[in-house]
């Protein structure tokens, strides 16, 4: 996708954030997010207004390495870089946006800076911004109940990007040699989405390094369910038992591979 429509869902997913801490504003301070456990609303603004900006000083200055995060982390301390007041966090959220949509329009998709993983460009920066603010307006609209879908092209792209994350050798390291293994003999998974066409992804877990593709087989595990939710699954917004999730076959696979594959991703 091109860095402007990235940029345009960051800021328009930002602004569906800032009306659930608006809405806020008529009800108790710390509403829960069930799906952000040990989180409020407010706390998860912090998050998504601290990940903006750090990942804005990232391709501002042209990191070459790690840069710190306190920002993105200590979500439960006010202040005057983490607000509390829902209008001065509605402020601050679109502040955040601001900054880092105009530090990668102001870079360039091809900018050279230091990156999570592999892609080593502000592109890579643009990407993840645009899943992690959506998959936090999708954890706000659980509070609000407003309503929610990513739209079809945004979807596709984000499943993708799960898929690059999950073929990462990080995935088979972190675990610990104690852990069940992941891969092995017969180990695919496939999942389709129901209400798109060509929408599918299949997984090659039978051996090392983990592959995906875009492919119509038969695997070890089947996942049906709609593009959306198919998007909230993977990111840990649904679980395999929820009512529009259809799985068939080796469900303890799709668990396993589902832990595994999202570790970093995880809030």
């Amino acid at each position: 996708m091109s860095l402007d429509a990235y940029c345009s869902e960051i800021s328009s997913r930002t602004d569906e954030l800032r009306a659930a801490v608006r809405c806020a504003e008529a009800g108790p301070a710390g509403i829960p997010v069930p799906t952000c456990p040990g989180w409020s609303l407010t706390q998860l603004a912090r998050h998504v207004g601290g990940t903006h900006r750090w990942a804005a000083r990232i391709v501002r200055t042209r990191a070459t390495g790690p840069v710190p995060h306190d920002l993105v982390d200590d979500v439960f301390s006010a202040g005057p870089e983490t607000p509390a007041a829902p209008a001065a966090l509605d402020a601050w959220l679109a502040d955040g946006a601001a900054e880092l949509t105009g530090a990668l329009l102001d870079a360039g998709p091809d900018a050279p800076v230091w990156t999570v993983a592999p892609s080593g460009t502000a592109r890579f920066w643009a990407r993840r911004m645009t899943h992690e603010t959506t998959l936090h307006a999708a954890d706000a609209a659980f509070v609000t109940d407003a309503p929610f879908a990513v739209r079809e092209d945004l979807a596709r792209d984000a499943l993708d990007e799960w898929m690059g994350f999950g073929s990462l050798s990080r995935v088979l390291e972190a675990a610990g040699p104690d852990a069940p293994p992941l891969t092995g003999p017969g180990r695919t998974l496939h999942l389709h989405a129901t209400d798109v066409r060509q929408a599918e992804w299949l997984v090659d877990l039978t051996g090392e390094p983990i592959t995906w593709s875009h492919a119509h087989e038969k695997a070890a595990v089947a996942v049906r369910a709609p593009l959306t939710d198919l998007v909230l699954l993977l990111y840990g917004r649904r679980t395999p038992a929820d009512p529009s999730v259809e799985v068939y076959g080796d469900a303890g696979l799709l668990t396993l591979w589902l832990e595994r594959s999202g570790f970093w991703l995880r809030k």
